[in-house]
Order: structure tokens, then C-alpha cells, then sequence
């Protein structure tokens, strides 16, 4: 005979401390990772504006000759 349970008191299960410290540490796990990919980003568009052929400048702004 199966057990009767009212509607208001049936659940799935806890919602314990166990899966918010789960939660949380995925959530700096990501924030982690967006930040190297940020910086990683940087480097990347910071070297390859030097290597698509800029000529290099003088204090004046002139192409140097020679």
C-alpha cells in the first residue's frame, strides 16, 4: 500500500549547504577563466597591431627614412 503525502510536504530533496558551495565555487571557477581569456584577449590585439606591418615613428610622428 503505497504512503500518502500531502501535496504541501512533498519534496525532491534538500537544498543543502553542500550544492550552494558547489554553486558558488563553479560561479568563481568562471569568473576565473573570463578574466585569464580577457587578458590572454589583450595580448593577442596588442601584438598582432605591431606585426601587421605599422612602420615604427619618431617622437614627431615622421616615418623615419633610411
Amino acid at each position: 500500500m503505497p504512503k500518502i503525502v500531502p501535496e504541501d510536504k512533498a519534496r525532491q530533496g534538500r537544498w543543502g549547504w553542500h550544492t550552494f558551495r558547489i554553486l558558488i565555487a563553479a560561479l568563481l571557477l568562471a569568473f576565473i577563466a573570463w578574466g585569464i581569456a580577457e587578458i590572454y584577449g589583450n595580448m593577442i590585439d596588442r601584438t598582432s597591431t605591431t606585426e601587421q606591418g605599422e612602420l615604427p615613428r619618431n617622437e614627431q610622428g615622421e616615418i623615419p627614412r633610411g
